[in-house]
């Protein structure tokens, strides 16, 4: 693998950073069943149902039925599953190239293209009829637009055409939260309205410390992801504007879903972290400080979440 350079020092990636096991290199399946499942980028689904149930539990203003909240799950699941399923089916050239995706089922063979796509309309129709008979319309709708968005706008379209591709295909990532507050009321609100803007802005610095680790892979690809066409003080300056941002919308929701101290106290100490961490990684930039702040980012974002579902449950109870 290449070597990275910012200004004289050289940047080497290093391959026991730790947060890779989300999106780094991993071994080839061994099994149909478990190509199948890879397909789905379980990893992933699990950080996106992170913020579901917290989205639940906000709405109802304690918790849910637990029937609904199963069924919210398995829909998201089955919705995302076939989004990335559909992403890696479009993606399987690219995919080859690239160090960290070149164990993926596709690229191995371990899956044939047109039958991981068949899978992958499979679960988003299953998807939709587990979310509209369990939950209602709106939650449906929601869940497919959401893999709609991911496939169409940010795999087809700005992946390999914009800098920004993370940043506006990150909005499907912000969707779930849509899901499960419109799972409880059957409507949306203010509230998950700044619940999805939070996860928008949180994606960006999210992504790119993965992408700077991974720079070398990107540009092999000919993928334009930020940190690896620009210098990466200017990638390290907008993860630091869209952190500030991110703290700011959270707090923003303290007044409009009528948070209490538990959750104000949790978003400002998470949010100068993560804010810092930020900081830390633009001023001595690394693959190892990179790998940091992404594994940190995703911390953040699941204590962020469970600090909403214990402000919630303390004040108003089960």
């Amino acid at each position: 693998m290449g070597v990275m350079s910012v200004g004289s020092r050289p940047l080497v990636p290093s391959r026991l950073a730790p947060g890779g096991v989300a999106h780094g290199t991993r071994r080839a399946p061994r099994s149909t069943v478990g190509a199948y499942v890879a397909l789905t980028k379980p990893r992933i689904i699990e950080l996106l149902l992170v913020t579901t149930v917290p989205t639940m539990v906000l709405a109802e203003q304690g918790w849910p039925s637990t029937w609904l909240v199963i069924v919210t799950l398995i829909g998201g699941t089955l919705a995302a599953g076939g989004a990335n399923a559909i992403n890696m089916y479009v993606d399987r050239d690219i995919d080859a190239v690239m160090e960290r995706t070149r164990n993926r089922p596709l690229v191995t063979g371990a899956v044939q293209p047109r039958h991981a796509l068949v899978f992958a309309v499979g679960l988003e129709v299953a998807a939709f009829a587990v979310l509209w008979a369990g939950a209602n319309l709106l939650a449906a709708v929601l869940a497919l637009s959401a893999a709609a968005f991911y496939v169409g706008v940010y795999t087809i379209w700005l992946k390999r055409t914009s800098t920004q591709n993370i940043v506006i295909g990150g909005a499907a990532g912000a969707v779930p939260v849509l899901v499960g507050w419109a799972a409880v009321t059957g409507s949306l609100d203010w509230a998950p309205v700044v619940l999805f803007v939070a996860m928008f802005l949180w994606t960006p610095p999210h992504f790119w410390a993965l992408a700077i680790r991974y720079a070398d892979d990107y540009r092999a690809a000919e993928v334009p992801m930020l940190p690896a066409v620009v210098p990466l003080a200017e990638a390290t300056r907008q993860m630091i504007g869209y952190t500030v941002a991110l703290v700011v919308s959270t707090l923003v929701l303290v007044p409009v879903a009528e948070l209490g101290w538990i959750y104000t106290v949790s978003a400002v100490v998470l949010g100068v972290l993560f804010l810092a961490a930020t900081v830390v990684l633009a001023r001595r930039p690394s693959a190892e400080l990179s790998m940091r702040v992404f594994a940190f980012s995703i911390s953040y974002i699941t204590l962020l979440f469970a600090a909403i579902t214990v402000d919630v449950l303390v004040r108003f109870g089960p």
